[in-house]
């Protein structure tokens, strides 16, 4: 995949500039996910509000429960089952609602034809996903590059800390830093999670 316009376009922003010049070449690509809709958010239902270690590790867990992944397995896992291999009462619930409402949802190649905002409400209807979720869902799955999630806390973090700012930055302030980067903010955002990585 060539960046190379799109880090034309965020270089004009100089702090932007000093961080690609740090970071190097863009590695957004090789984070890319693949696998169905059922797949990804059920993986997105599991990895929330865990540090990655322990989520992935619950997640191999429960991809090991099964065959292959159907939403009526899912349904018809009992709840001590998906308890033991470490999900918590409140995303067995949100998995199970996925499962049940899962025929009614778009596939993967539908979403491709449907534009943000759209995506964001079709999925949100499903307990447990919210826009983070179906953020993280457009920018690492379905490929949209100009994604801009103003409630991920290590993109306020970053901004915070590269443009010297008091304090975490609101989502008002977040959109402003963020109006020369359009439409590339999904590489823009790699870039900030990785200054996390060398602070």
């Amino acid at each position: 995949m060539n960046y190379s316009i799109a880090i034309e376009t965020l270089k004009q922003d100089y702090i932007l500039a000093e961080l690609v010049l740090q970071v190097g070449e863009c590695r957004l690509n090789q984070v890319q996910q693949t696998g169905d809709l059922l797949y990804c958010l059920s993986r997105a239902i599991i990895y929330q509000q865990l540090s990655g270690k322990a989520a992935a590790a619950i997640h191999h867990r429960f991809l090991q429960l099964y065959t292959d992944l159907t939403p009526i397995d899912i349904i018809n896992t009992p709840d001590d089952v998906l308890r033991s291999v470490g999900i918590s009462r409140p995303k067995i619930t949100y998995l199970k609602d996925l499962a049940q409402r899962y025929e009614e949802l778009p596939s993967i190649d539908d979403l491709h034809r449907i534009d943000d905002e759209t995506i964001i409400k079709t999925l949100t209807v499903v307990k447990g996903i919210g826009v983070w979720t179906v953020q993280m869902l457009l920018m690492f799955r379905l490929h949209r590059w100009d994604i801009l999630p103003v409630d991920d806390l290590g993109i306020r973090n970053a901004i915070r800390q590269l443009y010297a700012l008091p304090e975490l930055p609101n989502k008002k302030t977040i959109e402003q830093i963020a109006q020369p980067w359009q439409p590339y903010r999904t590489v823009a955002c790699w870039y900030l999670w990785q200054s996390l990585q060398n602070s």
